[in-house]
């Protein structure tokens, strides 16, 4: 599952034939905000980018919810307006606001109880009407041990968790525990280049009991550096390689002009008779 930003990550996704997408926190808030994963965007403005990327794809897209954004009732709102806007899934994690990415220093989480009361809201709100999965997500590994984070996500599970997320296992060891202490759960693993967890192929995953390998940075990180060599050429008065983009053609086809023209032609007589 690689993981998007916006609109056109989303797309390019769906058209590369993968069956599902992920609106990374940590993507959208260096795409539109150039600011850290540390819960310094807002929800209205994670809404807003999820509504435009829910409208242009038809695969089913996850949103990181972060931790809901404040207490019980707000993860309930929360959960509410992400399958408004669009979503197939929430994500709803139990660090202690602000956030921070799961794979950066200085975490903390807030008590089991406090994280199955979001859990608990996060699916009644799915229960009476949001009609949305609950993704749980838990980071007790990095600050009270995996048996701690095992503890909370068959907690969630119990509670009524679609999708279960202990993230940042630092080991395959690691990886085959989680799985195997919870077996018959949907499982997403998170897999961050350079980050704690190892890079284990998606088959491997597979076999371990895992349904979802998320790959939250990977494209973003790729497009910086496309970009980043772009501006090198042009900074010494070249011009990128046409190997290295795309033809003004495609780019025009991929955003929708010629669906555009081929539509605006139903109305072109209308047009010519005023």
């Amino acid at each position: 599952m690689p993981c998007c930003w916006d609109a056109l990550s989303a797309r390019l996704i769906e058209r590369a034939g993968f069956p599902l997408t992920f609106m990374s926190g940590f993507a959208v808030s260096a795409a539109r905000l150039a600011l850290p994963d540390t819960q310094l965007i807002s929800y209205a403005e994670m809404l807003d980018t999820g509504r435009a990327l829910c409208g242009a794809v038809s695969i089913p897209v996850i949103g990181d919810a972060d931790t809901g954004y404040g207490n019980a009732l707000n993860v309930k709102r929360t959960i509410a307006g992400y399958a408004q806007a669009g979503f197939a899934a929430a994500m709803i994690e139990d660090q202690l606001a602000p956030k921070r990415c799961g794979h950066t220093q200085g975490k903390d989480v807030v008590p089991r109880g406090e994280a199955l009361a979001r859990i608990r809201a996060a699916v009644d709100a799915r229960d009476e009407g949001a009609g949305i999965l609950i993704l749980a997500r838990t980071d007790a590994a990095a600050v009270h041990g995996l048996d701690e984070a095992l503890a909370r996500a068959r907690a969630f599970r119990d509670a009524g968790a679609d999708i279960l997320f202990v993230e940042a296992p630092s080991s395959e060891a690691e990886l085959e525990r989680v799985a195997r202490a919870l077996e018959g759960a949907p499982l997403m693993a998170n897999l961050v280049e350079g980050g704690v967890t190892p890079l284990l192929p998606p088959k491997r995953l597979e076999a371990m009991g895992f349904r979802i390998a998320a790959y939250p940075l990977t494209l973003l990180s790729v497009a910086i550096r496309a970009v980043e060599e772009a501006l090198a050429r042009m900074h010494a008065g070249e011009h990128p390689a046409e190997s290295a983009r795309v033809s003004f053609a495609a780019l025009r086809e991929l955003v929708g002009f010629d669906a555009y023209d081929a539509a605006a032609q139903r109305y072109a007589g209308d047009d010519a008779e005023r």
